[in-house]
């Protein structure tokens, strides 16, 4: 719920309309301090999310169905992993939305949808492979659509329509960020092959920034989603209460017709 009477996204634009003017480049710290100092009560996060989610060609629009044509979310353009400016409807690309991204309508610049929260991942693609690293996306896409399988009661965090996908972290991403039942806090990481204890840094990491970060989030639980769980990592979780290990399976039929 917003801290205020007007929504984050409105005093974005506010902000933007006194502070921008037309390619004039700037970074996220520039609103982050702005809000700061007028409107103390958002959280650094929620104007950071809301920075990527109002730039046209950010990729991570994607998991934001609130994001539509005529929404206000079309405010920004990103140039790299930390500059933007205000985006050119006359020169810029379309504006990039769910339904187009999934429907394939739309060219991906790719330019502009690394950010330098996606280190982790941009190592891993590196080392896997591109197919597997595309498959850790279709992973992704099927459990935020289905949170029920990884726990039930589990639904999407949401922010003032920014939900817990690729959620930002001190400048990384939770795959996902859930609520549970009791509105406690998971922070889900996947692994599309096998996970080894190094995960368990990462994701202790993340689950340190949600609880000193997020009002109210306290007890917060973990949860490693991979296709092969190691046996080091089964022995580094058993001392650690709050985190889960569960292994996905995916199987198929054929049948003649």
């Amino acid at each position: 719920m917003p801290n205020y009477e007007k929504p984050t996204k409105t005093l974005m634009t506010e902000w933007a309309s006194q502070h921008l003017v037309p390619n004039q480049i700037f970074t996220k710290a520039e609103p982050v301090r702005w809000f700061a100092e007028h409107f103390p009560k958002t959280r650094s996060t929620t104007v950071t999310m809301h920075v990527d989610g109002m730039s046209t060609n950010n990729l991570n629009r994607r998991h934001h169905p609130s994001i539509k044509p005529g929404s206000g979310h079309d405010l920004f353009y990103k140039l790299n992993s930390s500059q933007y400016r205000l985006y050119a409807p006359e020169t810029d690309p379309k504006p990039l939305y769910k339904e187009t991204i999934e429907k394939g309508e739309q060219p991906i610049d790719p330019g502009a949808i690394t950010t330098a929260g996606e280190t982790e991942d941009e190592e891993e693609y590196g080392a896997k492979g591109a197919s597997e690293f595309a498959f850790e996306r279709d992973l992704q896409n099927y459990l935020v659509k289905n949170l029920h399988m990884v726990e039930p009661g589990l639904r999407l965090y949401e922010d003032e329509g920014i939900s817990g996908v690729q959620y930002p972290v001190g400048g990384r991403f939770i795959d996902i960020l859930a609520v549970d039942h009791e509105g406690k806090l998971v922070v889900i990481e996947l692994k599309v092959s096998r996970s080894y204890d190094r995960v368990i840094g990462q994701l202790l990491r993340y689950m340190g920034w949600v609880e000193r970060n997020i009002d109210g989030a306290k007890q917060v639980r973990g949860v490693i989603v991979a296709n092969e769980i190691s046996e080091d990592l089964k022995l580094a979780c058993s001392r650690i209460p709050d985190v889960r290990l569960i292994e996905y399976k995916i199987a198929f039929s054929l049948r003649r017709v």
